[in-house]
């Protein structure tokens, strides 16, 4: 082998181990230090780890594949009660707010929420001043921020984000127009349409839960992409 070569192939294996590193760490920040952001997460784990080539930051996806890993070796006695807990809340939340059609959506949906996650949906109305008035009217204390979406590839837009909290965890609602029912927004991490699911799907998925282990991936394939 030409030692040019050998360079080259000794460079590139280099670069696969940083980027493996990466994901490691940001998944091990997302975990312990709650980090939400992808980006975020993967920034402080490279200055952390000294790495400093960009070709070396991993893909969303590889974060959330090294968020699996690390969740299913470190936290497989807690993480999976914490999730089950998050998708049963959800199911209350989503008939409590059934006039606004709600979706599931993230890492609740995804699998791969925490005690750092919030259970967060989509909800649908032309005004969105229908929902926060509907939540005061129930009692529920609303804080609003606005959200930021990719609707496609080169078009983005702000949605109301209403957070609140019930029974302890924390809730975060992104209102939405209801035309936005038919095409949801790209997903952080692959950026294809965000994978959203309904009350039924929701109640399906945690009486699944109990009695097949492949639930998850029957969820992926009832879903597709929506």
């Amino acid at each position: 082998m030409a030692r040019g070569e050998h360079h080259r192939i000794h460079a590139q294996d280099r670069l696969q181990r940083n980027r493996l590193r990466v994901a490691q760490e940001a998944a091990r920040l997302m975990t312990e230090h709650g980090i939400r952001d992808f980006h975020h997460a993967k920034l402080k784990a490279a200055e952390r780890l000294g790495v400093h080539d960009a070709q070396a930051l991993p893909r969303n996806n590889e974060i959330e594949d090294a968020l699996r890993e690390h969740q299913r070796i470190f936290h497989a006695d807690s993480q999976p009660q914490l999730l089950l807990e998050r998708r049963e809340a959800a199911i209350e939340a989503m008939r409590f707010l059934g006039k606004f059609e709600p979706r599931l959506v993230g890492a609740v949906l995804e699998g791969t929420a925490d005690r750092h996650s919030a259970v967060c949906l989509h909800v649908f109305a032309d005004n969105p001043d229908d929902v926060i008035l509907f939540l005061r009217e129930q009692g529920v204390p609303v804080e609003t921020q606005t959200r930021t979406l990719r609707l496609t590839r080169d078009e983005q837009a702000e949605f109301p984000v209403l957070l609140f909290a019930a029974d302890g965890l924390p809730f975060d609602l992104t209102v939405m127009p209801r035309d936005d029912l038919r095409q949801a927004p790209l997903d952080r991490v692959d950026e294809r349409p965000m994978r959203r699911a309904s009350l039924t799907q929701v109640e399906t998925l945690v009486a699944e839960a109990g009695e097949d282990d492949e639930f998850e991936k029957k969820l992926a394939g009832a879903l597709g992409r929506k």
